[in-house]
């Protein structure tokens, strides 16, 4: 069994490719590695700024023997037709081929016995093919080479049992040097480094002051941080992708801390944490009771004899540097007030058909109006959306009339606010939402934006509820992310990624593939979670709708109106739904079960059916979802959906071969056997159980009536022929089984379940 050492070492690689890259180069060579016959037992990858190495061990010295078996032409054939076969089979004459009977005539079969190639003769090959096949987010060409790369090549290590592989890869005018040598540390370690063999490689690298394993220099960090920050009796604020990215920027780490000056503490914490971390990846300390403190860490690539000091009074003066810019707009920033700054916002264009920002914040403030009524009242009416004569944007009575909060809701979430004042301080917030985009600070640090809106509303003198909901009302931000949970800041963060997916869908910039330019994905996954995580009866469809409605009045463009026909899309809501799935699919919820929830059948009421509107209260969908994977998991749940398929399937193949419908009412006088009457009496007593349950959101009470069928239903399959010869008899028999389907479809459309 032979070993594999491969490094390739170039100019640094960024950061946030490289871990990428050392999984992608193991997978390609350990899959070629499997489809040419020689696996190897252990494939290791490491990843430095500098290198990708790839060391694996236990593959075969060369690949198996094959026997290959072809069929020629029939015995007896022209000897063209001979020769070719003889000479593409690589043999000297057709004796040396067999003849057999195949049934259809006697074949000249020929036998081709190929001996397996030597590793070594198969890995230039393989390893040329897995470096050009490396995928990189961006990467050069080198001029006059196919070869693309992140950052310039250097030289390359390949090795396979201590001897050196040919691996002609082609860099400018020449070729990248393919030896045995490599370099150390850029700083520590200048001379070039000769190994012999993997373990060699390891032990030499680590005396030139490299530490290879990404993992390792990770631990080493974080080790020498917590201990570093200890020493002044202070804390490492939790930053894991910090810690990611500076493990990808050393391949020598050395913590070393510094000061921050007491005029730069002044500042809010989250401009001095921007700062550090953003542009100058510092790691931020902080105090026995959580507040910042004036020190903080950083890992720098290279020892000195000094002991970093140095070092670190080149990172105090820049940094002093940075946070005296950052004073400066702090400073210049608080003497506008944010409601001074909003007419501003006309000017900045929020999307050519949408208009400028502030046309989105008129938006906000409609729908902030609305979701604030609909949130903090009992429900009992449909909800109606603002008009324009009180300061909204909507037309009373537009919402569909579906929409409404189940009374099981019991009303608003008891918040403590009453509708007026929540809806005030929630205009309030949206009107103020974007404000900060034209402050110093803001566009110096654009990751602060609604952070720093909530400093200078409250400098304003702005109510804290409004002040909080400005820098929540952009989350989450991505499904790592806080969730808001204070009544205005769930409002306005709802109106603001409500108004985004509705305006855009309006205008068809839809995301398509991975494309996404407006991150619409994101903002369906953060209405999702608002809406779930804090338990909101909230009617969808009538929002959007409600959204798209005041776009028209609102969105002032510079070269095209939005259509006066504004309708709500469909599409939007199935794109939220598939959100959802996604959402939910952690949880061990399936796609069907969503879809059979989504969209029961008919419900009876009284002697009439009414089509069940699609859901679109996300929380009462959701408890509906749950009911029913509980029910499917027990074997009464099991056993009916068996039985509803078999119906299912059943009426389905007689409506078709008939090319009628048997969904009309049983008639009772044509019940003959005792299953018979017993089922229908069933599903007599049944429906109105079922119905009631819905009513009320007693989804497991609605599930329960469904399980109490499955005995009548299975002695009617046991004892009951439905084809009958007797026509009357049989269509009153298929009228039964369309029943059985149309009461379950009231619960949840069972035809969309897998499995």
């Amino acid at each position: 069994m032979g070993e594999l050492l491969l490094e390739l070492l170039s100019e640094e690689i960024p950061a946030r490719m490289q871990r990428r890259a050392i999984e992608d180069l193991s997978a390609l060579i350990r899959d070629k590695l499997a489809a040419a016959e020689i696996p190897a037992a252990n494939l290791r990858g490491y990843v430095t700024p500098r290198r990708l190495t790839a060391i694996a061990d236990g593959i075969p010295e060369r690949q198996p023997n094959r026997s290959e078996e072809r069929r020629g032409p029939r015995v007896g054939a022209p000897p063209t037709a001979l020769d070719g076969f003889v000479r593409a089979a690589g043999l000297a004459s057709i004796e040396q081929c067999e003849v057999r009977d195949t049934g259809r005539g006697e074949f000249y079969f020929a036998v081709v016995q190929r001996p397996g190639r030597p590793a070594a003769e198969v890995l230039p090959e393989l390893l040329h093919a897995a470096i050009t096949e490396l995928p990189w987010p961006k990467s050069m060409r080198y001029p006059a080479s196919s070869l693309r790369w992140v950052r310039p090549l250097v030289s390359v290590i390949c090795l396979f049992d201590g001897a050196v592989l040919p691996l002609p890869l082609a860099k400018g005018d020449g070729r990248v040097p393919v030896g045995r040598t490599t370099r150390g540390h850029r700083f520590l370690s200048t001379d070039e480094i000769a190994v012999a063999n993997a373990a060699d490689y390891l032990e030499r690298l680590e005396a030139a002051h490299v530490i290879l394993d990404h993992d390792r220099r990770r631990g080493l960090i974080a080790a020498d941080l917590d201990e570093r920050a200890a020493t002044e009796g202070l804390t490492v604020k939790p930053d894991p992708g910090l810690l990611d990215e500076v493990t990808g920027l050393v391949e020598l780490p050395v913590v070393l801390m510094g000061a921050i000056d007491a005029a730069s503490m002044e500042l809010p914490a989250e401009v001095l944490a921007t700062a550090m971390r953003t542009h100058q990846k510092y790691f931020s300390c902080l105090t026995a009771d959580g507040t910042p403190a004036p020190r903080f860490l950083f890992v720098a690539n290279n020892r000195t004899p000094d002991d970093g000091r140095t070092i670190v009074a080149g990172n105090e003066r820049v940094l002093r540097a940075r946070l005296a810019d950052a004073r400066f707009f702090w400073e210049q920033d608080r003497k506008i007030r944010l409601e001074d700054r909003v007419e501003a916002l006309k000017d900045r264009v929020y999307h050519a058909k949408l208009g400028s920002v502030r046309d989105k914040v008129l938006r906000m403030e409609h729908l902030a109006a609305f979701l604030a009524e609909q949130l903090s009242r009992p429900a009992a009416a449909a909800p109606t959306l603002p008009s324009p004569a009180s300061g909204g944007g909507f037309d009373k009575g537009n919402a569909a009339p579906h929409a409404i909060p189940s009374p099981a809701s019991g009303g608003g979430l008891g918040w403590g606010l009453a509708g007026a004042e929540l809806a005030r301080l929630a205009q309030r917030a949206a009107h103020l939402a974007k404000a900060d985009l034209s402050t110093g600070m803001v566009g110096e640090f654009p990751e602060l934006q609604g952070v720093m809106g909530r400093h200078y509303a409250l400098n304003d003198g702005e109510d804290r509820a409004v002040a909080d909901a400005i820098a929540d009302h952009y989350k989450p931000q991505g499904p790592n992310d806080t969730c808001p949970t204070a009544p205005v800041s769930i409002i306005v963060a709802l109106a603001d990624k409500i108004d985004s997916l509705a305006a855009f869908f309006a205008i068809d910039e839809r995301p398509t593939g991975s494309r996404d330019p407006f991150a619409l994905r994101r903002a369906a996954q953060g209405v999702i979670r608002l809406i779930l995580e804090n338990e909101l009866r909230l009617p969808l469809r009538g929002c959007l709708q409600g959204a798209v409605q005041t776009l028209r009045r609102t969105a002032g463009s510079r070269d095209e109106q939005p259509p006066d026909n504004l309708m709500l899309d469909e599409a939007l809501i199935d794109f939220i739904f598939d959100r959802l799935r996604v959402h939910v699919r952690e949880q061990g919820i399936g796609h069907d079960l969503i879809e059979a929830a989504r969209r029961p059948g008919r419900v009876e009421t009284g002697p009439q059916f009414r089509e069940v509107i699609h859901e679109d209260d996300l929380t009462r969908f959701i408890r509906r979802v749950r009911a029913l994977q509980e029910f499917l998991e027990t074997e009464d749940g099991a056993n009916l959906l068996i039985a509803y398929r078999r119906a299912s399937n059943i009426v389905a193949i007689e409506e078709r071969r008939d090319n009628c419908s048997y969904g009309r009412a049983v008639l009772r006088d044509r019940l003959r056997q005792p299953e018979e009457t017993v089922l229908e009496r069933s599903l007599r007593e049944v429906t109105p159980r079922a119905a009631s349950a819905l009513e009320a959101e007693r989804f497991d009470d609605a599930m329960a009536a469904l399980a109490s069928l499955r005995a009548p239903v299975d002695a009617f399959f046991d004892k009951v022929t439905v084809n009958t010869d007797d026509p009357e008899l049989r269509e009153n028999r298929l009228r039964l089984l369309s029943r059985i389907r149309a009461v379950m479809n009231q619960v949840a459309d069972f035809s969309q379940i897998e499995g």
